[in-house]
């Protein structure tokens, strides 16, 4: 299965949404408290490429974007396939 480390704070409706679809698919996550202004909030911003916003999602490594990206991808049908990986 793949790495899976998602950048949250906390009352983020966002990220409790992309902790919500990642647990109900059995993903074990590896979770980082990013609140403005910590150290793993930039460091979520510079592996995003530049996305402030939380939560930011890497899959092995590689930015996916934060909740809503994580959603198209599964009714794409494509995140069973990254999370495979």
């Amino acid at each position: 299965m793949a790495q899976v480390e998602i950048y949250t704070q906390v009352f983020c409706p966002y990220c409790d949404r992309a902790r919500a679809l990642l647990e109900r698919k059995g993903v074990d996550f590896q979770e980082f408290d990013a609140p403005r202004g910590s150290q793993a909030r930039k460091d979520a911003i510079e592996r995003s490429g530049g996305r402030t916003t939380v939560p930011q999602i890497f899959i092995d490594g590689k930015p996916i974007g934060g909740s809503d990206d994580l959603s198209a991808l599964e009714r794409a049908g494509k995140l069973d396939a990254l999370l495979a990986a």
